[in-house]
């Protein structure tokens, strides 16, 4: 590996073209500078100057190294200038959250690219598990979880809450107990369904409702989507638990039902980072588009509550 300390004092000695000079330029002894150029060439293994009459000239080796060096300092000073400034409209920003918050995310995170072109916005869905894995290693830099996060590994905020609904289709026997109504519909797959239908369970107060397990209800159909994870419901094919503005959103919520519960479930959503990884000021902008979503879609889940209820 070539010394970097080398490489200025050669670059300063072929721009002064003077050994003297070089060493006042760079507060050092004129046998230090030959001492620096020597340990380059040996570093190089070949002559980088010929001396002649107190002058030299460059080798062909030396011409190489040279343009190495000049390349080098100025990669140097422009990553000096860079580390300086902290865009808050440029630069890439990795997240990862469920499938529901993608879906809903996507679209206002691909408006703020277009309102600043320098940001690149790189967004995952994929469960918690994954998420923690994948922040806790670098490979994105912020995620949204339903999980409590590690204090040891990672700081997080609070950000939103979703809300989980079981989701029936409107024509469901109402009359019928749960224990009987969901094995006899069959449930409607996604890969978030486990963890918000235990979710919904811990959180609910209905005794039904904690009898019932997952493993023992017939798989009705699968998607991989969320935002068509309702369409099978709403075609009397099965139930599912979603967050409730899946609900909201859908073209053909008449068609669809949510159990009655007694009280909101509701899970806290976390915004989790490294631990002592602090964001780059461009996040600051993903971070208030994203809780303007979720703010826009907890009022929106309760207008359509409460227009229910009129």
């Amino acid at each position: 590996m070539i010394n970097p300390i080398w490489l200025k004092t050669f670059k300063t000695l072929v721009d002064i073209g003077h050994f003297t000079q070089t060493a006042e330029q760079l507060n050092m002894t004129q046998p230090g500078v030959s001492q620096h150029i020597a340990k380059l060439e040996a570093a190089c293994h070949y002559p980088l100057i010929k001396r002649f009459n107190k002058q030299f000239e460059l080798t062909i080796h030396g011409k190489k190294v040279y343009q190495y060096a000049q390349k080098w300092l100025e990669e140097e000073q422009q990553l000096l200038q860079e580390l300086g400034h902290d865009e808050p409209f440029k630069g890439k920003c990795t997240l990862g959250c469920s499938g529901t918050l993608a879906w809903l995310l996507y679209s206002p995170l691909l408006e703020l690219q277009m309102t600043y072109p320098e940001l690149t916005i790189e967004l995952e869905a994929t469960p918690n598990e994954r998420i923690y894995e994948q922040v806790h290693k670098g490979a994105i830099d912020i995620g949204l979880v339903t999980k409590p996060p590690s204090t040891k590994y990672f700081d997080s905020q609070i950000v939103g809450v979703e809300s989980l609904v079981f989701v029936v289709p409107s024509t469901y026997d109402r009359h019928l107990p749960l224990t009987e109504l969901l094995p006899r519909l069959g449930v409607v797959r996604h890969p978030d369904l486990e963890h918000y239908f235990h979710a919904y369970l811990s959180h609910s107060n209905d005794p039904q409702l904690a009898k019932l397990d997952l493993t023992s209800i017939p798989s009705k159909s699968y998607i991989n989507q969320v935002h068509q994870v309702l369409l099978p419901v709403a075609k009397g094919i099965g139930f599912s638990v979603v967050p409730k503005c899946c609900v909201s959103l859908f073209s053909e919520q008449d068609k669809l039902a949510v159990l009655p519960v007694t009280e909101e479930i509701q899970e806290p959503l976390y915004l989790v980072t490294k631990r002592h990884a602090p964001l780059a000021k461009r996040y600051e902008l993903v971070v208030e588009t994203i809780q303007s979503v979720l703010n826009s879609c907890n009022l929106l889940s309760k207008n359509h509550q409460e227009a229910n209820h009129v």
